[in-house]
């Protein structure tokens, strides 16, 4: 079985990395300096025992790489990113037999794109903190464990014979990887803690009682939400319950525990991508909001502000809970 890591960023990195470690044939799907740098040099997954330098394939795009009926294809960009992606992919995959996608995204919104283009499609609820900031260079924080991923198929069935076999080469791979009959339980208690991406984007750290108390604020409208709406979620404590004594966050190998910049959203703007994925965390609440009655100011405006830095090319941490406040006021 090859894994095509379609998006070779911090969590596609991540995981292509170990999956390449302990022995499966994988491809590394990158563009731009990254890919020079990948071609160059391999890939260095920096982690708290090693650094690592592994001599990974990579690929442009699926014409340097044509998937073959027994790959798996690894959906590991943000989600803005993922319908040219998949619509880049699937005409290949087609004519391949129709090769399975895993969505290795955070959101709720990855399946469903893909399952328009896609017969098999699998989700993955992922914890997996992670940084690629440095073309060729991604970090993976925890350890004894690199990550957690639940797996399973979309929309909900009894998994196919493929589905174990993914998770039996992820738990080779130094990741745990429940197969579960309700991925979009787990993936909807992780959109509620994710919320708080956009908070630690536009204020920086999530340490003092304003920004404390912001995330908390975005966090109860979600819940809110998902009541009205009837969605199930995983809550906080089921998660750490499984992820204890499996991850842990350490020093990377050779740094300070300070080393780590910040999340996703955090990620996008230091890198000043133009993009970022608030539309499908905060905004999916706004979303569900809209359509069950249920208001929802504190997450339409980390939407719109954290669109906005993006937009500016503005950098993390340059507002304040205080400034957000005023204009979740006005839509109150």
């Amino acid at each position: 079985m090859r894994y095509i890591i379609i998006g070779a960023g911090a969590v596609g990195g991540s995981i292509g990395g170990r999956l390449y470690e302990s022995g499966h044939d994988v491809v590394l799907v990158a563009r731009g300096a990254h890919a020079a740098a990948l071609r160059r040099n391999g890939l260095r997954l920096r982690t708290p025992e090693a650094t690592l330098t592994l001599p990974v394939p990579v690929a442009a795009g699926p014409e340097e790489v044509v998937p073959q009926s027994d790959d798996v294809l690894v959906l590991a960009v943000k989600t803005q990113d993922a319908v040219p992606a998949l619509d880049a992919w699937a005409p290949y995959a087609e004519s391949a037999g129709d090769p399975p996608v895993l969505c290795a995204q955070n959101g709720v919104a990855g399946e469903q794109l893909a399952l328009r283009r896609f017969a098999r499609v699998y989700g993955a609820c992922v914890w997996l903190p992670s940084e690629h900031l440095e073309p060729g260079l991604v970090s993976a924080s925890c350890a004894p464990l690199t990550g957690v991923l639940h797996l399973g198929r979309y929309p909900e069935a009894a998994p196919d014979d493929v589905l174990p076999q993914i998770a039996a080469d992820l738990e080779a791979s130094r990741f745990a990887a429940p197969v579960v009959p309700d991925v979009l339980r787990w993936k909807y208690g992780k959109l509620l803690l994710n919320l708080v991406n956009a908070v630690e984007a536009l204020c920086g750290p999530v340490e003092d009682e304003a920004t404390r108390d912001l995330a908390r604020r975005a966090r109860e409208e979600g819940e809110a939400v998902l009541a009205a709406a009837g969605i199930a979620h995983a809550g906080a404590e089921e998660q750490a319950a499984a992820r204890a004594g499996r991850m842990e966050m350490r020093p990377l190998a050779g740094e300070g525990p300070e080393a780590r910049g910040g999340g996703s959203s955090w990620q996008s703007l230091r890198r000043g991508l133009g993009s970022i994925e608030a539309d499908y965390l905060n905004g999916e609440i706004v979303l569900l909001g809209r359509q069950h009655g249920v208001p929802t100011p504190v997450n339409e405006t980390l939407r719109r502000a954290a669109n906005a830095f993006a937009r500016e090319g503005r950098a993390p941490g340059s507002t304040t809970a205080e400034k957000l406040n005023t204009r979740i006021s006005q839509l109150i």
